[in-house]
């Protein structure tokens, strides 16, 4: 069996009762200063487009796509991330970032994906001196009870968000854009390889389609990733005060 750690996680291992874990406080890990895109889910939609364009992206060699906030306008630059290293505490904190070090993996068998998900921890902050997160007898503490349903809640969405996702691609809806700023001294700024909702053909969808958008809970989401798209101009603010 083979268990594959997410995007910005070394090795992992299966989570055990007896296992005591470091948990530091307000800790941001390392990763995440280093990236300027990272993935949300469905239901972080609304929360997490007060503060960030939420863009989507192609995966799967353009099969697929899947939604990410956009943290920054150069590589590598996460402009949320302050000089000592931490997230701003006045802007929405992802899932994907309060979940560390703990992951949900699907675990593969012989190299095909198996059914069974696999709540994993990094093995580097397993540690004598750690948190344990069970008592003796191997019932859950409170801090592990509230881990936990973030772990799962997140996972489940995740299987929303890809649900949707392929609704708005069979519905043809997603369009390629491109972000430009222009410098002062003249020379422009330019994020490519970004996909939105395109609002008239949004418009002009069959009722049965607009009104299945709709059953499903996407449509506040749809209105939430366009209104996020105005935080482009604060983020280019943001960057220019950096």
């Amino acid at each position: 069996m083979v268990i594959t750690p997410p995007f910005g996680y070394d090795e992992i291992v299966p989570l055990r009762k007896q296992h005591r874990v470091l948990m530091p406080q307000g800790t941001t890990p390392e990763f995440c200063r280093h990236l300027n895109a990272l993935a949300v889910s469905a239901s972080e939609f609304v929360a997490a487009g007060r503060d960030y364009p939420i863009v989507f992206v192609g995966t799967d060699a353009g099969k697929a796509y899947a939604p990410v906030i956009v943290l920054g306008l150069a590589e590598a630059s996460n402009l949320f991330i302050g000089p000592q290293g931490e997230w701003d505490p006045g802007v929405y904190l992802p899932a994907f970032v309060r979940r560390y070090p703990f992951c949900v993996s699907r675990s593969q068998v012989d190299g095909k994906p198996g059914g069974e998900r696999v709540v994993c921890v990094l093995k580097s902050y397993l540690d004598d001196g750690g948190i344990a997160l069970f008592d003796a007898s191997g019932a859950p503490g409170p801090r592990w009870q509230s881990t936990e349903r973030l772990l799962l809640e997140f996972e489940n969405d995740l299987e929303l968000t890809a649900q949707m996702c392929t609704a708005l691609a069979r519905m043809k809806l997603f369009e390629p854009f491109v972000m430009q700023a222009k410098n002062d001294d003249g020379s422009e700024l330019t994020l490519q390889g970004m996909f939105r909702v395109d609002e008239a053909r949004l418009r002009e969808l069959r009722p049965a389609s607009h009104k299945a958008l709709v059953n499903m809970g996407h449509m506040g989401r749809i209105y939430a990733h366009l209104h996020s798209l105005d935080n482009f101009q604060r983020l280019y603010v943001r960057s220019r005060r950096r």
